[in-house]
């Protein structure tokens, strides 16, 4: 994750919050949380290597498979829930949001935004699109599905999810204006209304 991307969800989460990361990789952005926002929390990882990344950052991280969803957390027990990037590579998507909602009182997905204009290019002429975002070919992606800035909005309203703040993110920079075309990244910070 970018250093203007840590910056642009870090900006999201309230000063002082006790934070729950689904899938928070090496632990980078909860370490920033803690040091830049005095945050608390907790990540949720289930790779070794990146278990051993967090603790050697500081990173309190629980091994979890989020297939399994989240009964070990009480509701409400986290007042932000942040699932960056991890939704895309779920089976049971949907639940994990509503599972998101139901821990935290907020909750912040971000994911690769399929519709930004260069991945409609590349599928107008015949081929999946492969760029910095999603990196990787039809066959080797570890994306079980491709969302939009659009679809997440329906999903949202589907699952009675209220959407607080919504933004695309390009190149480390926030796109509020038409992201579902012009960003590459979808961010959304929702509660359950």
């Amino acid at each position: 994750m970018s250093a203007g991307v840590i910056e642009q969800i870090a900006a999201l989460v309230p000063v002082g919050s006790r934070v729950l990361d689904l899938g928070c990789g090496t632990g980078e952005l909860l370490a920033y949380l803690q040091k830049h926002r005095g945050c608390t929390g907790y990540g949720v990882e289930l790779d070794d290597a990146n278990l051993l990344a967090c603790a050697q950052r500081g990173v309190n991280v629980i091994q979890l498979n989020l297939e399994d969803g989240l009964t070990i957390f009480e509701d409400q027990s986290f007042d932000v829930v942040l699932q960056l990037e991890t939704l895309q590579h779920l089976r049971n998507t949907e639940a994990m949001l509503r599972e998101t909602a139901r821990v935290g009182r907020i909750g912040i997905v971000s994911f690769p935004n399929f519709a930004h204009w260069p991945n409609r290019l590349q599928v107008a002429l015949g081929r999946m699109p492969v760029t910095r975002v999603l990196p990787y070919e039809w066959y080797n992606t570890p994306n079980i599905r491709v969302g939009t800035f659009a679809d997440f909005e329906v999903l949202a309203r589907k699952n009675r999810l209220r959407i607080l703040d919504s933004f695309g993110i390009q190149d480390g920079q926030a796109v509020r204006s038409f992201p579902n075309l012009l960003a590459s990244m979808a961010v959304f910070k929702f509660d359950r209304g």
